[in-house]
């Protein structure tokens, strides 16, 4: 590692250490945290510079529900996705980094997290995901999602915010702009929440953290 790159660690390793309690701090109080332009500068640089390689082909129309429920519903979501399974190094560098938190999460909230996964989101022009929750109460599956945008020189005129609705009952939400590097994390079953379409490319990562539900005849998570 050069000189320059190892300085840049150690500002990365600074700079998470802060994100990483601060996230925690705003789970316990409010369930949710939103970080504009948080994530490491290095992490940001080394997934967008992958992104901008990648074959359009390995994304797939993104559906709901899981394994024999699974199905395309375009009139409930648009996007296109990719999961990440640490083949290229940008995957293994951000799997890293998502490993960091979820240590420092149980350390400081005890929540049992045991597995993470992720991939990224493609919403072309006029995509959208309606509102909808990321686990239901109760199967305790997914316990924390994350959030990351990859999008440069985002401005709220290009549309596409996340839309993040404090209870089932809130109607207003709070408005997410996709700006490049911006971390959101919350309570996977507390917080309904959307995606607005977009007037040109959004990217993103969209990522859960689960406790372990595996039994005897069935893994989790699945594929």
């Amino acid at each position: 590692m050069s000189a320059l790159a190892h300085i840049h660690r150690m500002t990365d390793d600074v700079g998470d250490g802060t994100l990483f309690a601060k996230i925690a701090s705003d789970i316990r109080e409010t369930g949710y945290s939103i970080n504009p332009c948080a994530l490491p500068p290095s992490l940001v640089h080394s997934l967008s510079s992958h992104l901008a390689v990648m074959d359009e082909e390995k994304f797939n129309a993104a559906g709901i529900g899981r394994d024999k429920e699974h199905m395309s519903n375009s009139f409930v979501r648009r996007d296109s996705i990719c999961w990440i399974n640490g083949d290229a190094a940008a995957g293994r560098q951000w799997l890293d980094w998502t490993g960091r938190l979820k240590t420092y999460i149980n350390r400081k909230l005890i929540l049992g997290l045991f597995s993470f996964e992720s991939h990224f989101a493609h919403y072309s022009p006029g995509a959208f995901y309606k509102r909808h929750v990321d686990a239901f109460r109760g199967e305790a599956n997914r316990v924390l999602t994350m959030v990351v945008y990859l999008n440069p020189d985002w401005t709220a005129d290009d549309g596409g915010e996340l839309v993040l609705y404090t209870s089932d009952t809130d109607q207003e939400g709070i408005k997410v702009v996709p700006a490049m590097g911006t971390v959101v994390v919350f309570l996977s079953e507390e917080f309904p929440h959307e995606v607005l379409p977009a007037y040109r490319d959004r990217f993103s990562i969209a990522g859960w953290y689960r406790v372990n539900s595996s039994t005897t005849d069935r893994i989790d998570p699945p594929r």
